[in-house]
């Protein structure tokens, strides 16, 4: 096990770096950092020659890979690092020098145990993408399909193990700090980081997870998930269908070849929702360079080592908060972030809605182009701070990747209104959801349910009161009783006819409840205008 003293050398060393690139500045001046973090930075930054301004995305860069994907995450949290961190943050290009071919070719054999001609007729000595964990290379299999190749770099688990352990160290201590430390979880912070990049260095799961979002996806037009040829795919290597087309990021080229630029964003936007908010399960790192355009007009998707997943509950309330956002129905979020326990029951409903109204007002009827999305997001983590929230993984992560979105479909169409845009989608889910028809077939799930698992509480009851052996046996029943009645299985009837009893006036007060006397509902769960 790593040593204390190990540790304090990384992050000294780290933080050296940090210092020459001015990105220990922030740290130093903020009046949250607690005082023995700063003078960690002070003795980091001594005699290091400064620069005016602080270039945070160069400096997690030249200290390596895992910083890189440290540097990505910490995007998400201005409230962590500060607004101007944050935003240079997000301009963090995940890209490195290739890893010399011989290097990628010994790596393919060496895992898969067989010469490389024998899984690809040509392979292409130079990378099309070189990225802090792995790089790709175009090829063509024997079978003559054309593929990309994604190897990881060598070495690269192993460094990226060592790394997150000293992160992990740091931030245990950080958080014993208490405070503003405390509540800002840096501990979970690091988790999700390990959790995430443990993802990205198994492309099996990587694979997986294309093969998943490809399934969920299926049904939308318009939107392609590469497949993935699993005969040559494993845990450093993973190998899929290539795609050809314009990156997403080429509006010229996109308009020269005819496409609607502005219909693209409206389905991008659309199709991250139906991602994040119908199957809750998202490509959750959705930047330009990750995004193509083909010839026919369909947006394709590659990349699939961070992936986000919502449970239905979420979802619902995820739904809800943007739908009420949209709508300018603030009391309605302010209740929804009580029930999912967002906020600590010490505050009040009616305090936490106007917070929200004044992060929410500005932005309402306004296209993209006229609102700044960083001044949003520090309204709402400030929000958070005046609230003691504390972060939520899941809606760091879905909020990381709607940033990303929103960057995308504003480059495709400087005029775009996200909340125009959205808000047809989400009000249409929500109806399906939580309409009285989905609540009328809930209730009629719960009672299949609570059927299904009838013979299992039977077999139960019975084991709990078995037949005793060797009892005398029962006198004669009278002439009138017709049914012959084991001891053993009195209980089985008494108990059907309870729960058969318990079940029908369950489904008799569900349909009360959805519907009144005269056969139409009572009060519908959601007021969706329209």
């Amino acid at each position: 096990m790593t040593g204390h003293v190990t540790h304090l050398w990384r992050l000294l060393k780290w933080g050296r770096t940090l210092a020459r690139h001015g990105a220990l500045t922030g740290i130093e001046k903020d009046r949250n950092t607690p005082p023995p973090v700063r003078r960690l930075a002070r003795i980091a930054r001594f005699g290091a020659r400064v620069p005016k301004e602080p270039r945070y995305a160069e400096a997690f860069q030249a200290i390596g890979p895992a910083a890189i994907k440290l540097g990505q995450s910490l995007a998400t949290r201005p409230d962590l690092v500060g607004e101007d961190a944050a935003h240079d943050l997000l301009t963090l290009q995940d890209a490195l020098p290739p890893v010399p071919v011989a290097a990628i070719r010994a790596e393919i054999e060496g895992t898969f145990g067989r010469p490389l001609e024998s899984l690809y007729s040509s392979f292409d000595d130079v990378a099309v993408g070189a990225a802090s964990i792995a790089q790709v290379h175009k090829a063509v299999t024997t079978e003559g399909r054309v593929v990309a190749v994604k190897v990881l770099r060598p070495g690269i688990r192993e460094r990226f193990s060592r790394d997150i352990e000293t992160y992990e160290w740091a931030a245990a201590h950080l958080e014993q700090l208490g405070g503003e430390a405390s509540r800002l979880r840096p501990r979970l912070v690091i988790a999700n980081l390990k959790r995430w990049t443990a993802r990205e260095l198994d492309l099996r799961r990587e694979a997986a997870s294309a093969s998943e979002l490809a399934e969920h996806m299926a049904a939308v037009p318009g939107y392609i998930i590469p497949q993935i040829d699993w005969d040559r795919t494993n845990g450093r290597v993973m190998t899929l269908e290539w795609i050809d087309g314009i990156k997403i990021s080429d509006r010229a080229a996109l308009i020269a070849a005819g496409h609607d630029v502005k219909d693209l964003a409206k389905r991008l936007v659309n199709t991250f929702l139906r991602q994040a908010i119908a199957d809750g399960f998202f490509h959750a790192d959705m930047h330009q360079g990750n995004l193509f355009v083909t010839a026919d007009g369909s947006i394709a998707a590659i990349d699939f080592g961070i992936m986000g997943r919502i449970d239905r509950r979420a979802r619902l309330w995820l739904a809800e908060i943007l739908y009420g956002l949209i709508t300018g129905n603030y009391q309605r979020v302010a209740e929804i972030h009580f029930e999912a326990q967002y906020v600590p029951a010490h505050h009040t409903v009616g305090e936490f809605a106007t917070a929200l109204r004044a992060v929410g007002e500005p932005m309402r009827g306004k296209p993209v182009s006229e609102l700044s999305v960083g001044q949003m997001l520090d309204g709402l983590f400030a929000i958070t701070r005046d609230f003691d929230m504390q972060t939520q993984p899941h809606l760091l992560l879905l909020q990381k990747t709607m940033v990303m979105v929103e960057g995308v479909a504003t480059m495709l169409d400087p005029q775009i209104n996200m909340w125009d845009v959205s808000g047809p989608y989400v009000k249409a889910w929500l109806r399906d959801e939580l309409g009285p028809e989905a609540k009328l077939a809930d209730s009629l799930f719960d009672v299949a349910e609570t059927v299904r698992r009838l013979p299992g509480l039977i077999r139960r009851l019975e084991d709990a009161y078995p037949d005793p052996g060797g009892a005398p046996p029962p006198p004669p029943l009278p002439d009138v009783q017709v049914l012959e009645l084991r001891r053993g299985s009195v209980w089985r009837y008494i108990t059907v006819a309870i729960i058969a009893a318990a079940l029908g006036a369950t489904a008799m007060w569900a349909f009360g409840r959805l519907h009144g006397p005269h056969g139409h509902p009572t009060r519908p769960p959601v007021e969706l205008p329209g």
